[in-house]
């Protein structure tokens, strides 16, 4: 049984485990991240590394996910919106401060790893695409068994595929993109502008946020969609139908075996997932006589990036 160290780098938390090639964490530690300081960052990711080493000596590598842009070598993040990093060697200065081999990667393709070998597409064995849907949308891409990180190390950002022509503004500079359309931003922008046009509609969504349509947030759509709020169903319906139209694009470009849906807007369940797949499905109804992926709902949730970052760390 060969154990290796997890680290999930977000903007408030460094979270690591020790897991075995099960996908079994033995053991957890966390973290807040000081984000506006990055060798502060730096030096608590090797802090929370070297205490799990320190307490599975037989641990044989680390594997880092971080919220951010990876050069191609994996060896350093380029760019990290929420960490302040830039041009930071992460890899190797953790390598040589825990003395164990080092493996760094972007967030969301550490998660997708962990849907692929033990999550909702631990059957497939060739291919899977994953978007995770949060307050922004990431991606991660699996080809031939493996992750696919494009020429440059930045492959994957399905969030800033684009949507609708000259649509809103996005924060990557282009306009139209998925990011606006399918995230948890883009819930909380549609709900907050249906309660206030169509605010009888809106009752229960307006109840729980005091009368006030911006003060509306993610939890309390999820909350009023639940209760029956028809507002709040259009909204979770809205961002479904982008995304079933998103993934029957990468259907169609990748024929994977499988497409997850992860991220926390998942925690919504069939007020999400419902949409997208009967949009996914009516994008593909010519396709009768081909199959296509099944869409799955991720399964590995809050322990995605460790998991997915001990197993990268297994394969160095």
């Amino acid at each position: 049984m060969t154990l290796t160290i997890g680290v999930d780098v977000g903007g408030t938390k460094v979270a690591g485990g020790v897991v075995d090639d099960l996908g079994v964490v033995l053991a957890q530690t966390r973290r807040e991240t000081p984000a506006d300081d990055p060798a502060g960052t730096r030096d608590t990711i090797v802090a929370v590394a070297a205490e799990l080493a320190a307490a599975y000596p037989e641990a044989k590598a680390i594997g880092i996910g971080a919220a951010a842009w990876i050069d191609a070598a994996g060896a350093t993040v380029l760019f990290a919106p929420n960490l302040a990093w830039r041009d930071e060697p992460v890899r190797d200065h953790v390598a040589k401060a825990v003395g164990l081999p080092t493996v760094l990667e972007n967030d969301a393709n550490v998660a997708a790893w962990a849907e692929f070998r033990y999550g909702a597409a631990r059957h497939a064995d060739d291919s899977m695409v994953m978007i995770t849907v949060g307050t922004g949308i990431g991606g991660g891409i699996v080809i031939n068994g493996g992750l696919w990180r494009g020429a440059n190390g930045i492959a994957g950002e399905l969030g800033h595929i684009q949507s609708v022509n000259d649509g809103h503004p996005c924060g990557c500079g282009r306009l139209g993109c998925l990011e606006q359309y399918a995230s948890g931003n883009a819930l909380v922008r549609f709900a907050q502008a249906g309660a206030r046009q169509e605010p009888d509609r809106a009752a229960q969504l307006l109840d729980l946020a005091g009368g006030d349509p911006a003060a509306i947030s993610g939890r309390m759509i999820t909350e009023a969609a639940r209760g029956g709020d028809s507002v709040a169903r259009d909204a979770f319906a809205q961002i479904g139908y982008w995304l079933g139209v998103a993934m029957a694009d990468l259907a169609q470009v990748f024929d994977p075996q499988v497409l997850v849906v992860g991220g926390g807007v998942i925690d919504a369940g069939e007020l999400l997932m419902g949409p997208t797949e009967r949009t996914y499905r009516d994008q593909l109804a010519q396709r009768g006589r081909f199959p296509v992926a099944e869409i799955r709902a991720a399964e590995t949730g809050n322990t995605a990036g460790v998991l997915g970052a001990a197993d990268l760390a297994r394969r160095i």
